[in-house]
């Protein structure tokens, strides 16, 4: 079972009416070298899209096939930033009352995104019979927009909700990062027990990952007096959320011209996993051009990027929705890359910087297991650098050996008190989800990271 494909210029694609066979449940207990992406021919930097001067903008769409809730991923290169007509016709369509409630951040409003996402639900006839409320949320040095991705912010989404009188038939749009993906697609999920809501990601990050699958969350604080802030006084990421699909994800990589040169490679970090876990001719492109085509800035290579990801994403989410297995394969180096988000404070590292850091662990950890070779695990660590983001934790980094084990004790993928791991196994391409791993092996590959002879280790 894959992510179907369709191509289409100007109009938006139809959605895939089933999936095409049913989930066998056994899978999930295989290894995912079992199901990952068969062998595909080498990379091509220029995507299959049409370049008449004159034509809309070009899209391809991957579909995530969830039967009746399946769903199409629109990508391209202005089908939001162009022009009201191009940006309605992805956007309308999936509107299916006469209320839509637009949340975004700061940030994003200030790049004009908002009154761009405002003009095309507004847009023609259909848009006339529409009522459209807008929030802006905050984000700034104060607040940090990992931060921000609160119990309380969720609130006052809803609340606004209420407070505009908006009913079961109203669509919310999920305009900006992960963060904003996370918290309006949580807010969905609840708000009068469920809307449908659109994901109109505005970072590499959430294009290629968050706005993908339908995890929605918040970070929890933790009780005042209770265990988290009592163990490492952060707040839990993602503990609080729910499993829900948008109804659409509209990606348009022209977003990105104002995305920064730091978010844009924590993008790109997040990307390197897909080839690492199930897709060896991914990764190989990523190795020979992709990477640095990608931080250039170079169209064609965002969007075969994020085409590549998704598709590779939609699969997963096709056969393991809810993340029995297979689906906790995608989270290749987040166990580690969370402890270093959590304990350093939101704010101090990206999410493609803390994964990357988690990616190295995670590849050297496989080798002294032996379940790699060193080839491996050195082209791991290379093209995270390429990425240029951390494989190695700075000197300053207030990480210890202490600190990654109380943060990975309460991650989500522990189970009957054990913590499972994704690891590389094999040959590229290949991972395995286990909690079946010498656990001296992981206990030396902490003390590994956190000596300061690898913190300042350069090659």
């Amino acid at each position: 079972m894959g992510a179907a494909t369709t191509r289409a210029a100007g109009g938006a694609p139809m959605r895939a009416a089933t999936m095409r066979a049913a989930v066998i449940a056994a899978l999930f207990a295989l290894p995912c070298a079992s199901l990952r992406r068969a062998a595909a021919p080498a990379r091509r930097l220029a995507p299959r899209l049409q370049s008449a001067a004159t034509a809309a903008p070009a899209c391809t769409t991957v579909n995530v096939e969830l039967g009746d809730r399946a769903y199409p991923i629109y990508i391209g290169d202005g089908l939001l930033t162009s022009d009201a007509t191009t940006a309605a016709s992805y956007l309308q369509p999936h509107v299916g009352g006469s209320q839509v409630l637009v949340v975004t951040n700061e940030v994003v409003a200030g790049h004009g995104y908002l009154d761009a996402t405002v003009a095309a639900l507004k847009h023609g006839d259909k848009g006339a019979k529409l009522r459209v409320e807008t929030l802006v949320l905050p984000d700034n040095d104060d607040e940090p927009s990992e931060a921000t991705k609160t119990l309380e912010n969720l609130g006052v989404i809803t609340d606004y909700a209420i407070e505009k009188a908006l009913d079961r038939k109203c669509t919310f749009v999920a305009l900006g990062g992960g963060v904003i993906g996370d918290m309006v697609g949580f807010a969905a999920a609840c708000y009068v027990r469920g809307v449908n809501f659109i994901q109109i990601p505005t970072t590499l990050m959430a294009m290629v990952d968050s706005s993908v699958g339908g995890k929605t969350a918040v970070n929890s604080r933790g009780a005042k007096n209770g265990v988290l802030q009592f163990r490492f006084n952060m707040s839990a990421k993602n503990m609080v959320g729910a499993f829900y699909q948008p109804v659409a994800v509209v990606a348009d990589v022209g977003s990105l011209n104002t995305l920064p040169e730091r978010e844009l490679a924590s993008g790109v970090s997040e990307i390197i996993k897909y080839g690492l876990i199930r897709d060896a001719p991914f990764f190989e492109w990523l190795e020979r051009e992709g990477v640095e085509a990608m931080l250039a800035r170079d169209r064609k290579a965002l969007i075969q990027g994020v085409e590549d990801s998704c598709r590779n994403k939609a699969e997963v989410v096709a056969l393991d929705e809810k993340e029995g297995g297979l689906r906790a394969t995608l989270n290749l180096g987040h166990t580690f890359g969370h402890a270093v988000e959590t304990k350093s404070g939101y704010g101090t590292w990206l999410h493609g910087e803390a994964v990357g850091i988690g990616m190295s662990m995670a590849a050297h950890m496989s080798h002294e297991l032996g379940w790699i070779d060193a080839d491996l695990k050195e082209r791991c660590i290379a093209l995270v650098e390429k990425a240029r983001v951390p494989a190695f934790l700075p000197l300053y980094s207030p990480m210890d050996v202490a600190s990654f084990e109380a943060i990975m004790a309460v991650d989500k993928k522990v189970a009957d008190g054990a913590l499972r791991l994704i690891l590389l196994k094999g040959a590229l391409g290949n991972c395995v989800f286990t909690a079946d791993y010498d656990k001296d092996v992981l206990k030396k590959t902490l003390e590994y990271y956190c000596d300061d002879a690898q913190r300042t280790r350069d090659d």
